[in-house]
């Protein structure tokens, strides 16, 4: 009776002290981080979903407040909208697909050993180093039917009728700004998948060699299945990036010719900056806020489930 008496004073001290220590104590030390992301990050996005409820344009700067839902009716009957989403589709779909797998063929060479792979290495992850800006002017200089090359090129190799400027086709002007971002975006990939491929245990493939398993049984079987969890996160941060991703586009073709080019993001933009209507402008940036949380929650469960199997 008297041991119980003993330890139980011991216990409750040691129960707050060890609470304290794993529980409360490293979020104090992380709270001033903790409050500097908030203020950066949370601010900004609650005054900009705000803006979509008010009519904030600078052009009538008496005839602002609240207006409630009356931004996103608009959206629902702006066929601008509608085609800048359409053309993020396409824009998204054709960017990831190409940046996906030319990057992973790239991964999986860099996983090697070969003459030179300390000079590929440098040249592939390149263009990661290269300023978006700059990246967007010299693929518009390469796409110039007078002093760039890309149009003679095709050409010559019969694809083209004749030299022609490529981005001022609407039917063709997206694979301008799609192909300076694949060039743009492949590193990512190349990097990420690198890093996982490496991370893969040797004795697996070696047990699957004395099995007498082929290269392609090694890879579906082996390979992918390790891959999978690293490839939907990646998809999805590169996704919602590219979705997000105005700056090529801008540069190179402005959203044109015809609206053919233009995206939500570069809607937003020029819906802000040029018309200055940032209410109407944070309507589309909440739309496809909403768009990416979608797809961003969709991923993650599958993801999740690559990680139980």
């Amino acid at each position: 009776m008297t041991a119980l008496a003993d330890t139980a004073p011991g216990e409750t001290r040691a129960r707050p002290s060890f609470y304290f220590r794993y529980m409360v104590e490293p979020y104090l030390y992380l709270s001033p981080a903790i409050i500097l992301i908030a203020l950066v990050m949370m601010v900004p996005l609650v005054i900009g979903i705000s803006y979509a409820f008010q009519s904030v344009n600078l052009l009538r700067p008496f005839q602002t407040g609240w207006v409630g839902f009356e931004n996103f009716q608009s959206l629902w009957s702006d066929r601008k909208f509608w085609l800048a989403l359409t053309n993020t589709f396409w824009w998204t779909l054709g960017s990831i697909t190409l940046q996906f797998f030319l990057g992973l063929g790239l991964a999986l060479l860099l996983n090697t050993q070969f003459h030179g792979k300390r000079l590929v290495q440098a040249l592939v992850f390149l263009p990661w180093a290269v300023p978006t800006f700059l990246s967007a002017l010299t693929w518009a200089w390469l796409f110039n039917p007078t002093i760039g090359p890309l149009p003679h090129w095709l050409a010559a190799l019969g694809i083209l009728s004749e030299p022609f400027n490529i981005l001022g086709d609407p039917d063709l002007a997206m694979w301008g700004p799609i192909t300076a971002n694949v060039w743009f975006g492949i590193p990512f990939f190349a990097i990420t998948l690198l890093a996982a491929l490496q991370s893969i245990p040797g004795e697996l493939y070696e047990a699957a060699e004395i099995d007498g398993a082929t290269t392609w049984q090694c890879f579906t079987k082996i390979t992918l299945p390790f891959l999978a969890p690293m490839i939907a996160i990646t998809v999805m941060l590169r996704t919602i990036w590219i979705a997000n991703f105005a700056d090529l586009i801008f540069v190179m073709t402005g959203g044109g010719p015809a609206n053919s080019t233009q995206i939500l993001s570069t809607y937003i933009f020029t819906t802000a900056f040029r018309k200055l209507d940032f209410g109407y402008a944070s309507a589309i940036a909440v739309a496809l806020l909403g768009l990416l949380l979608l797809y961003a929650a969709v991923l993650l469960m599958l993801r999740r489930k690559m990680v139980k199997i």
